[in-house]
């Protein structure tokens, strides 16, 4: 257990750490105020509040010893996580498209690989705005459902839940009322929503594909598609995680399975997409060594 806890601990501050870096530095670097780090600051917040809607209470837990939550506590968590997953699953999408384009599956990778005279022009900060703004109403707003529907369920509050955190899939588990409406609208809504973004995300990939292809350079090439490997690995991990947590039948030989993926989506991916977007992004690496820099020199002259 004591493993457990400094590892998890590690893994909670590096989030907290990480995304909080690159929320101050595209905040404060006029180098990086532009639609592309404006989402990426929106995915930073983001994952703060993601990861600490789970790992404190697990980190108690781990501490104290103790297994236990009050039915509303676990209502409330599962109103948090849902509410920043669809959030972030949203937000990755905005990250790919711009909303006049959505119709025509114009991504922005596409608009900026393929029409980049047009890119500013497209992406005003008005339109930057709605759309996060977009990405966190809708996913605050489909957990909130989810969570709604938990009314109509009943709970024994000696009932024991396999994970280290509330999440539905576990909840349907252990009521004693008929789950099956809340489950129909779970996966409904989830292979709706789900498997529709992801189509919406990667079917627009053959125009940028057959755009890079058509680039003589091999330098070309290679920066083209670093504009974009980055965004689909993030999105990789997510939707997959969460693919199998939601989608995936469950049963006893899932169940480790289910659960390693479920620390994947609620642990992991917070400080992977930081870890991600930075290691791969020169912009942000040469963002930092200037914020070093000035807080060197402000500490030299103080």
């Amino acid at each position: 257990m004591n493993a457990l806890f400094g590892l998890f601990l590690l893994i909670y501050l590096m989030t907290l750490i990480t995304n909080l870096l690159i929320f101050f530095l595209v905040l404060t670097d006029y180098h990086l105020h532009n639609p592309m780090y404006f989402f990426l600051a929106n995915l930073a917040f983001l994952d703060m509040p993601y990861s600490s809607v789970t790992a404190p209470k697990m980190l108690y837990d781990l501490v104290t010893k103790s297994r236990s939550i009050s039915i509303p506590a676990c209502k409330a968590q599962v109103f948090f996580y849902l509410c920043f997953a669809c959030s972030e699953l949203f937000l990755l999408l905005a990250m790919s498209y711009d909303d006049r384009y959505i119709a025509i599956c114009r991504p922005l990778h596409y608009i900026a690989i393929c029409r980049p005279l047009h890119y500013k022009l497209m992406m005003s900060w008005s339109v930057c705005a709605r759309m996060a703004s977009m990405a966190w109403v809708v996913g605050c707003s489909l957990s909130l459902v989810y969570t709604l529907l938990l009314l109509r369920l009943s709970f024994c509050r000696t009932t024991s839940i396999h994970n280290f955190f509330c999440d539905l899939p576990h909840l349907y588990q252990i009521t004693y009322t008929d789950p099956f409406v809340n489950m129909v609208v779970l996966f409904l809504a989830s292979a709706t929503f789900g498997l529709g973004i992801i189509l919406l995300t990667f079917l627009p990939y053959v125009y940028i594909l057959s755009t890079i292809l058509r680039i003589h350079s091999k330098t070309g090439k290679r920066k083209a598609f670093s504009t974009c490997t980055s965004h689909i690995t993030v999105v990789f991990i997510f939707y997959g995680s969460l693919i199998f947590i939601y989608l995936v039948p469950s049963s006893s030989n899932m169940f480790i399975l289910n659960k390693l993926f479920t620390v994947i989506s609620a642990l992991i991916n917070p400080l992977l997409n930081p870890l991600i977007y930075s290691l791969r992004n020169k912009d942000l690496m040469e963002a930092l060594k200037r914020s070093y820099y000035h807080l060197k020199l402000i500490h030299v002259c103080c």
